[in-house]
């Protein structure tokens, strides 16, 4: 029988986040973050940077033993952007180029139930 995890991502337009844990959620095995793949901070959320660091996390898994993954993408949220940034679709691809078996994609982005105000916007300078 194959083991399964839970790959969760956190992908804002900043960085890229990804964790490991075993199908409770209580156990973490590995996690890894933008700024372990680049030296440039602007590059941290970058679709490269989660290339990579989804190739970390998916040796560290198949040295466990785990095939097969269930992903959880979330968004920075809240009154944020609700949209996942741009390398929560690259990480997913390079998991399956990896050889993990993804049984299921959610997103776990959290909304608000008309919460907190949102930040004033930025008009740009006068003259």
């Amino acid at each position: 029988m194959s083991k399964r995890g839970i790959v969760h991502i956190f992908a804002s337009h900043n960085n890229t986040i990804m964790f490991l844990t075993d199908i409770t959620g209580a156990e973490t095995i590995a996690k890894s973050s933008g700024g372990q793949v680049t030296k440039a901070q602007h590059k941290e959320g970058s679709p490269y940077a989660a290339m990579k660091i989804a190739e970390l996390v998916a040796d560290r898994a198949k040295e466990r033993g785990i095939t097969d993954v269930l992903v959880k993408v979330r968004g920075a949220g809240g009154n944020k952007s609700n949209s996942p940034g741009p390398g929560a679709e690259a990480a997913i691809r390079s998991l399956t180029r990896s050889g993990l078996m993804i049984r299921a994609i959610e997103n776990v982005t959290p909304i608000p139930h008309d919460g907190c105000r949102k930040k004033k916007r930025f008009r740009g300078k006068k003259k």
